[in-house]
């Protein structure tokens, strides 16, 4: 996996669900009892702690704001943090891993 492929994979994403207006986001993800919105925040966290391991920083927790539009907008980001930070195939694979299950997810 290469950045640009990982970039690729979340623009995918985000084309996806930038456009979902409130009661989608509220929706179940087909996985899990869980809301989209909590399935794609914990994508945005799983990210940003690749990049904060990547940078050799500790991990921070990402706050979950109170309006779920801004999701896409945090996913990418922290994407860009993830890429930024050069980070290695493994941390790579691991990300575009888990952009892959979301959108399966959703």
């Amino acid at each position: 996996m290469s950045a640009a492929e990982l970039d690729k994979a979340v623009q995918l994403l985000v084309r996806q669900i930038a456009h979902w207006q409130q009661p989608r986001w509220a929706a179940a993800a087909t996985a899990g009892n869980v809301s989209r919105a909590d399935l794609v925040h914990r994508l945005v966290q799983e990210i940003a702690n690749l990049a904060a391991d990547a940078e050799g920083e500790p991990r921070r927790v990402v706050p979950r704001l109170d309006n779920d539009l801004a999701l896409p907008d945090q996913l990418r980001v922290v994407t860009a943090d993830l890429l930024a930070a050069d980070p290695g195939v493994e941390a790579l694979n691991r990300a575009a891993a888990e952009v892959t299950a979301t959108r399966s997810a959703l």
